[in-house]
């Protein structure tokens, strides 16, 4: 155990000096001490591992430890409980590692730069043995990291670099992840509440802020959402989050979710057949054809954010060279789309989808 224990702080300290990630932090000041730097958090989780990828469970937890380095450089250890999660990625013909849900004790994190965190989202890289999948989860990451420069209605993500202890056998794996905030957590920094609401028509909506959600998707190449229609059986919306003040029936539409972007590409991301796309990097705006003027608004919002954005994806040592590139295209293609009145009339208002 010991011998397992230096070596991957060894893998630690050498993936250290390949990868110094910096991303500018949180621009909003209320979110958590977690989410608010942009440092790579050092983590080691020590659980069953292989038990917990064969039988993925999805509702009870299994026991595990959870430890991180602090700033000063000291290591703190924390009792877990961790069971998988999702739909499409926990799906073991889609990835032979699933996303984690993490439950931390409120009463151990305490003090601790995940005080007042409980239980947490984790983005994993879906595939042990192919190292590309990591470019994945950095492009979802920046993906949530560009969202969060756009607006405050937004989930904060930390970045972490994970090594997994199997208890059951010893053996270990580092691997990239992200953490993301929770939903209460994002609702009660702006004021508002998380909604559980069946169905919602227009009316409802929160213009500016739909608005916004539908041309991020749309720079982003995502169709797999939606801010009115539910899953099968499932509360509203697709991959959207609702979140209203106290006693107001106005929605703020939350997003999540990106790794069927066109900006993610990720190989096993197929476009919904409802749209008869050929690949998810066609994009299309599902925007309100006759909110126009309001479309207007958010596009000069989005140049004047071009910059920083940018920012955001050539941040220096999170993508390789050949990811960033691909990525960087990507959005040009967009901004090229909105550069003038003729552009956004002719990609996005001309083929604006109506729900």
């Amino acid at each position: 155990m010991k011998m397992i224990g230096n070596l991957s702080k060894a893998v630690g300290a050498l993936m250290s000096a390949i990868l110094p990630v910096c991303v500018q932090a949180s621009p909003y000041p209320d979110v958590a001490p977690l989410f608010a730097a942009d440092t790579v958090l050092e983590v080691t989780i020590e659980a069953p591992m292989g038990a917990l990828m064969d039988i993925r469970p999805d509702k009870a937890y299994l026991d595990g430890s959870f430890t991180f380095t602090t700033a000063d450089g000291t290591e703190r250890k924390l009792g877990l409980k961790l069971r998988t999660r999702g739909n499409y990625r926990r799906a073991k013909e889609h990835c032979d590692f699933a996303p984690i849900r993490l439950n931390f004790s409120k009463s151990q994190v305490k003090g601790t730069l995940f005080a007042g965190q409980d239980k947490l989202k984790l983005v994993t890289h879906c595939q042990n043995n192919d190292r590309d999948y990591e470019q994945l989860v950095l492009r979802e990451y920046l993906a949530y990291r560009m969202l969060h420069e756009l607006t405050p209605k937004s989930f904060a993500v930390r970045l972490m670099r994970i090594t997994y202890i199997n208890t059951e056998n010893k053996q270990s794996r580092t691997k990239l992840g992200f953490v993301i905030e929770d939903g209460d957590a994002v609702a009660k920094r702006n004021g508002m509440k998380l909604a559980n609401v069946g169905l919602v028509t227009r009316e409802y909506l929160d213009l500016e802020q739909e608005n916004l959600i539908h041309v991020f998707e749309y720079m982003i190449g995502n169709t797999e959402y939606s801010v009115m229609r539910a899953e099968p059986n499932k509360e509203c919306c697709h991959n959207i989050d609702l979140m209203a003040p106290k006693g107001v029936s106005l929605y703020t539409p939350l997003a999540y979710d990106f790794d069927f972007a066109g900006f993610v590409n990720a190989p096993y991301a197929e476009p919904n057949p409802r749209y008869k796309l050929p690949t998810v990097r066609v994009r299309l705006f599902k925007g309100r054809c006759e909110y126009d003027e309001q479309l207007q608004s958010t596009i000069r919002y989005f140049q004047e954010k071009k910059d920083r954005l940018y920012q955001i994806i050539d941040a220096p040592d999170i993508l390789t060279s050949i990811s960033a590139n691909h990525v960087r295209k990507y959005i040009d293609t967009f901004y090229e789309r909105i550069a003038e009145p003729a552009d956004v009339e002719k990609w996005l208002i001309e083929k604006c989808y109506e729900p």
